[in-house]
């Protein structure tokens, strides 16, 4: 039996994996570590502003693939902003927004000419994963500048 659960509250996703545990003996369970656009959206909001920019950057201006000079040209070093690209899959792990095993995202391009001299020439993104940010980046930007979604009045 394959069982895929979308949209779950905190509450019931606890009582769900207590369950799993009581009954670990007699299941398999495996994670669904792929991105998704909750988790892509979740992904950004927990960025530095840098770190955010960066990553637009790969997925709208370079369609998932983009030159460091490029980067370094509107956002200077990239010491920082890659940093926290890298700190935010294992603090997602940690918070557990997403389980164990989930690849991150956006990852360094060496010149394969210089394998010595780790500068990066490029940072990527997987292709199937370039849709499914664009739209998280889509939603964030729907919901403003804090990526909250825009209070309605009520009866709308």
């Amino acid at each position: 039996m394959k069982i895929t659960i979308e949209g779950a509250s905190e509450e019931f996703e606890r009582k769900l994996l207590a369950l799993l545990d009581e009954h670990r003996h007699e299941l398999t369970v495996t994670a669904d570590t792929e991105w998704t656009v909750e988790r892509a959206e979740r992904y950004l909001r927990s960025l530095t502003a840098s770190a955010r920019r960066f990553a637009e950057m790969v997925v709208v201006d370079g369609d998932g693939y983009i030159a460091a000079d490029q980067l370094r040209s509107v956002l200077g070093k990239l010491n920082g902003p890659s940093n926290a690209l890298t700190r935010a899959v294992p603090r997602g792990v940690r918070e557990g927004w997403w389980p164990e095993g989930t690849r991150a995202p956006v990852n360094a391009v060496y010149d394969p000419d210089n394998p010595s001299w780790h500068k990066n020439i490029a940072y990527e993104m997987s292709r199937e994963n370039v849709p499914v940010f664009r739209a998280a980046i889509a939603r964030l930007a729907d919901r403003g500048p804090g990526g909250q979604s825009p209070r309605r009045p009520e009866g709308i």
